[in-house]
């Protein structure tokens, strides 16, 4: 299970360090830093997937994503006065985690020299990575890390590093080059962790929509982040003989049934209600029906991942639905870590988490976040209540 999570540097985080318990809800006002905290963790999934220069570039670069105030606010907040200071650190944006067992960090900056008449000039660059073991990265608990282009991991025997490359690519991350579990298990397990990651962030239910439409169906213990396997999803949470989710459309739906309906090798979801003389087709679903069976089919997963983020999901859904989804999100929080980043009180209420400076040792917590001065703060947050870490330095 996830401990921390450290993000630095990106859009309104300037430096934030989050625990994490088994469900944590984070909310706060609008603008208040919640959809960067989501963005933060797709880049840092990306990293395994290695695609994090791809995903920075289609936001605008790195110089589009990096916190725009100043390098420090002590002074600001001293002053009341936000003034540019002479920046002592480089450009940087960085992120990590901290688990139960490995951890993970990784520095990205502005590239040094893309090439002669190189347009990918703006591209970032990889600057440090490094995977440990602990809740902080310390020299003696870091087992590979990366300085630019050169990498290398702990000697079997202990004493120092022995060299893996000193010609990495900027662009290459070594969970993509040095991962291969006879060699370096634990570089495969952090990038193979990042992999599993899901991510929601709502789904289109109109007309044209991908999870209304007849679809050929494949045995689908995940479902595609747009919805699109719905059906297959649902059919296969049935066979795998998962109860959760009938009980779960009865009591949203006064009694109703889910069920999957195959039409010349395709498959189309249908849902069955007390009092109609046929079942409803997905096409002919409500918008917030078919939302609500989205999220069932995410949730109810017969492959749980080891973090599921849902970014907002009770987005159009009537408020009495806010209750069984809940439940939902409680049971998956049962089989895999979850993230719920959420502006409803009705949810927050449903989901009963307690808040950081209540008590930080209980398995569903809520964090509050709030603005001061641009940047993303937690409530509760305090040198008691915030999770050790070391950014370390380049």
């Amino acid at each position: 299970m996830l401990q921390t999570i450290a993000i630095r540097g990106y859009r309104s985080l300037r430096d934030v360090v989050l625990p994490l318990r088994r469900l944590t809800v984070v909310t706060g006002a609008n603008g208040t830093g919640k959809s960067s905290l989501y963005r933060a963790l797709r880049l840092l999934a990306d990293c395994g997937r290695g695609e994090v220069i791809g995903s920075l570039a289609r936001e605008g670069g790195l110089e589009s994503v990096l916190w725009a105030g100043p390098e420090r606010l002590e002074g600001a907040r001293r002053t009341g006065r936000v003034e540019g200071t002479t920046r002592t650190g480089p450009v940087s944006l960085e992120m990590g985690f901290a688990s139960d067992d490995f951890g993970y960090l990784v520095d990205l900056g502005l590239p040094q020299m893309a090439g002669i008449q190189s347009l990918f000039g703006r591209d970032p660059e990889i600057k440090r990575e490094a995977v440990f073991v602990g809740p902080v990265m310390r020299t003696a608990t870091t087992l590979v890390r990366r300085t630019r282009d050169y990498a290398e991991a702990s000697s079997e025997s202990g004493r120092g590093f022995d060299k893996l490359s000193q010609a990495l690519p900027p662009y290459r991350s070594v969970l993509a080059e040095f991962a291969h579990p006879g060699a370096h298990p634990e570089l495969a397990a952090v990038r193979d962790r990042l992999r599993d990651w899901r991510f929601y962030d709502g789904f289109r239910v109109d007309a044209g929509a991908p999870s209304r439409q007849r679809k050929v169906g494949t045995r689908t213990r995940v479902l595609a982040d747009d919805g699109s396997d719905l059906a297959a999803a649902i059919q296969t949470i049935i066979e795998a003989g998962f109860d959760d989710l009938q009980r779960a459309v009865g009591d949203a739906f006064d009694g109703a049934e889910v069920s999957v309906a195959v039409h010349d090798g395709l498959f189309d979801l249908e849902l069955s209600q007390p009092g109609m003389l046929r079942p409803l087709r997905a096409a002919e679903l409500s918008d917030g029906t078919l939302r609500f069976l989205l999220w069932a089919a995410a949730l109810l997963s017969p492959q749980p991942p080891s973090l599921m983020v849902l970014n907002e999901p009770e987005t159009s859904l009537h408020p009495d639905l806010l209750r069984p989804l809940a439940s939902l999100i409680r049971a998956a929080a049962d089989t895999t870590q979850v993230v719920v980043v959420t502006h409803s009180k009705a949810m927050l209420e449903y989901l009963d988490a307690t808040l950081l400076d209540d008590d930080g040792d209980g398995d569903a917590v809520q964090i509050a976040l709030y603005k001061d001065l641009g940047e993303t703060r937690v409530e509760g947050l305090g040198m008691l209540t915030t999770p050790p870490w070391d950014w370390g330095k380049r």
